[in-house]
């Protein structure tokens, strides 16, 4: 046996600060998760780890190239051929679906209805176009039976638990989704479906600004530690003024709408990211998945804006009526 002053010595371990998946992996994303959140946070022994591509732990010239790709694709889809927003609505919620399908059953090992909520949620989506929120419930309804038919097979045990998530995965992606399908489809669809995009889009820049340059209070340590007060003043900030301008500017109503849309649409976009983290930090995962590059999961993106689609679409219905279809 040779003697332990002939082995070679072992270096010091350095931990990378995106190599240990659990709780503390939920760091700042610009992209989505944890936007504008507080940077004071202690975070153990990985704290004083170099080199992170960026603060939020990603790529972020990448993510920057990954979003305006996806926006110009959108854009282009509205303003040519409208009704193409439902079409990507639809891959958006099979691609987010099959995103925690494979989160959950890697985090926790629940087997999930993936056939009846892929097939219910895409029913949900399109049927919302010509049946509107009738056929979204009438196809909801269907898929919620489907699901309990299809964890039958498998037994007991664990079926609340399998079946319990897979009603989650169904009312948090199409059925939410199903109601921004909707918003395009009177005649002003275009600008419905704007206004909704820059107020959440601005509500998540706002809040990564002011919370990265001023963040100092954390909003929800126990939930999403980097979130900050100073990050959801920002929010609301931007939120409001992007609402405000798209109410007065894209759908040609009083802009002092904006200033009852905009709070709340940001409050549902918060609400999303904090939703996110927390199912994330419950399962020990850093990513839902990793289909886009510089963002990891779809769902990274897709958070803030799957909450704020109903909101929108009802807000929008009352504060600016619907003048034909």
């Amino acid at each position: 046996m040779p003697s332990s002053a002939s082995r070679p010595r072992r270096p010091a371990p350095t931990e990378s600060p995106a190599s240990t998946p659990g709780a503390d992996d939920d760091t700042g994303d610009p992209t989505g998760d944890d936007t504008g959140e507080h940077t004071d946070e202690t975070a153990g022994p990985d704290a004083d780890q170099p080199k992170r591509t960026s603060r939020a732990g990603r790529n972020l010239p990448v993510a920057i190239g990954v979003g305006l790709a996806m926006g110009a694709v959108i854009l282009v889809a509205l303003l040519t051929v409208r009704q193409a927003w439902i079409g990507i609505v639809a891959i958006s919620a099979v691609i987010g679906t099959w995103e925690l399908f494979g989160a959950l059953h890697r985090g926790a090992g629940i087997r999930l209805s993936r056939v009846p909520v892929l097939v219910g949620g895409q029913a949900m989506i399109w049927l919302a176009w010509p049946f509107g929120t009738e056929g979204i419930l009438g196809a909801l309804l269907v898929t919620v039976l489907g699901c309990f038919l299809w964890r039958m097979r498998l037994g007991a045990a664990g079926f609340v638990r399998d079946v319990g998530a897979s009603m989650l995965v169904l009312c948090w992606v199409p059925l939410c989704m199903a109601f921004g399908s909707m918003l395009v489809v009177p005649a002003d669809g275009t600008a419905r479906v704007l206004t909704f995009l820059i107020v959440v889009i601005c509500s998540d820049t706002g809040g990564y600004a002011l919370g990265a340059l001023f963040g100092k209070h954390p909003m929800a340590p126990k939930v999403s530690p980097k979130k900050s007060w100073e990050g959801l003043a920002g929010s609301l900030i931007a939120g409001s003024t992007g609402a405000c301008l798209c109410v007065a500017l894209l759908l040609d109503d009083r802009w002092w709408y904006g200033l009852i849309i905009g709070p709340l649409l940001v409050a549902t976009a918060v609400t999303g990211d904090l939703v996110e983290s927390l199912i994330k930090r419950d399962l020990g995962i850093k990513d839902m998945g990793h289909t886009i590059p510089g963002h990891g999961g779809l769902m990274e993106r897709l958070d803030s804006l799957v909450t704020s689609a109903p909101m929108a679409w009802l807000l929008l219905l009352v504060f600016v009526p619907v003048h034909g279809v």
